[in-house]
């Protein structure tokens, strides 16, 4: 039986407000709090929270037969708890069905996984604990910034303990190959690798208006070789409703759904239920980084100039001595300029998407970005001194913690002596010789 995975991505980077140099050194404030409500605001009222609510009516016309995979980035729920939670409360719904996988990405939707190890994977931790905090559910799918991946992604997300991992099906990288099967990553063969379907999933997210029915979609995968299993579905989760607005029929296009694939004996699952029910039919390696942008399916669109090579290369450069720090609110600010749109607005690539840039040029969006980074590289020297090289500077802050672990366990010997004397002190005293004196009355 074909099997159909259908997975969104939900992601709103917190955008940056105009900081200008003049702003260096005395405005430690990055952020458009306008612009952040107002956005995800207008999306989740005129596109999440519809869509999720559609999905939950499809769940249960379809007596569980229909199922749907979400990936939520960090820092979009952060901003659903202050501007939106209502949102938060259908994803809670959906879950609760059992028919909802969430799958994991990076906290902020960065670039770590190309540019630091160790902050991929702080950053996945993060967010893996953050959706069992909020949710409530251990997710055991990893999808990247963007389906980036390559082998050596591939064995950090193994590593960590992941059963699958989500990418997208590049034709230079899988060849005569279909996306349509599960695969098992180079670096472990016991961690799945499901391939997005290209052509399916830019039907949906780049042609639906030019005229897409449900029976004709499913169609197109009933007519598929009877030997191909699997059929990922991926798209950002703002084309039902938001880049598709409900008047072009989208929301009755996946209504409309599961009956037809019904007819055709074609099934719904999540990433997780594929992994663990159909066997890989072959290894896939994956050299170069690939990802589910543009034509070329590369990361050019993030990494591809000079700008964006400097600017990562700038806020990278403070990520040893930050993670150092003992300052949340420095490490807040940190992980909010990691999210990869900061980077995709200052693309200069043809053809590459930059979703809602705030800015009139790439080179308006690098200056901006690189202010606010000169603003966090003087916070960060003012905690620990720049002539102090990170290699000394990691023992004596560890040398400074045990020692205030020890001072602290001294404080808690005397105070428990203080309480034990002053016990001693309120204890009432003993009558002694009362019982001969009685008896010599």
């Amino acid at each position: 039986m074909k099997t159909v995975c259908f997975l969104f991505e939900i992601h709103q980077p917190f955008r940056l407000k105009k900081y200008r140099f003049y702003d260096i050194g005395a405005d430690h404030y990055y952020y458009d709090d306008y612009a952040n409500e107002e956005i995800l605001k207008r999306n989740a009222y005129q596109s999440y929270i519809p869509a999720a609510k559609m999905l939950l009516d499809m769940i249960k016309s379809s007596d569980n037969a229909f199922k749907v995979t979400l990936s939520i980035s960090g820092v979009a729920m952060e901003q659903f708890e202050m501007y939106c939670p209502e949102f938060l409360d259908c994803v809670r719904e959906l879950i609760a069905t059992g028919c909802c996988e969430l799958a994991c990405e990076t906290y902020s939707h960065c670039l770590s996984s190309l540019k630091d190890p160790d902050d991929f994977r702080l950053q996945t931790e993060m967010q893996r604990k953050n959706l069992l905090d909020t949710f409530g559910y251990e997710a055991k799918t990893f999808v990247n910034t963007g389906f980036i991946y390559n082998d050596e992604i591939g064995a950090e997300v193994a590593a960590l303990g992941f059963k699958g991992i989500i990418t997208e099906g590049a034709k230079h990288v899988l060849g005569w190959k279909s996306p349509n099967y599960v695969y098992s990553a180079a670096a472990n063969k016991n961690v799945g690798l499901l391939f997005r379907n290209q052509s399916l999933s830019e039907d949906i997210a780049l042609r639906f208006q030019q005229g897409l029915d449900a029976s004709q979609y499913m169609s197109w995968i009933e007519q598929a070789p009877d030997s191909e299993q699997v059929y990922l579905i991926a798209a950002n989760f703002d084309v039902i409703g938001g880049i598709h607005p409900a008047s072009t029929g989208i929301f009755d296009f996946f209504k409309a759904l599961p009956i037809n694939a019904a007819q055709r004996n074609i099934r719904f699952a999540t990433p997780i239920e594929i992994f663990e029910n159909i066997a890989p039919v072959d290894t896939a390696y994956v050299g170069h980084p690939i990802s589910w942008d543009g034509a070329d399916k590369d990361v050019s669109a993030w990494t591809g100039n000079d700008l964006q090579q400097e600017a990562l290369r700038a806020i990278y450069s403070i990520s040893e001595r930050l993670h150092m720090s003992n300052n949340e609110i420095l490490k807040q600010d940190f992980s909010y300029l990691l999210s990869s749109d900061h980077f995709k607005f200052m693309s200069t690539k043809m053809g590459s998407y930059v979703p809602f840039s705030p800015y009139d040029s790439s080179f308006e969006a690098f200056n901006n970005y690189m202010n606010i980074v000169s603003d966090m590289q003087i916070r960060l020297k003012q905690e620990f001194p720049e002539e102090i090289e990170n290699e000394e500077l990691n023992p004596l802050l560890k040398q400074i913690n045990n020692q205030g672990k020890e001072i602290e366990k001294l404080k808690a010997k005397l105070a428990k002596a203080e309480a034990s004397l002053a016990k001693e002190k309120k204890a009432p005293a003993k009558k002694c010789g009362t019982k001969k004196a009685k008896k010599e009355e």
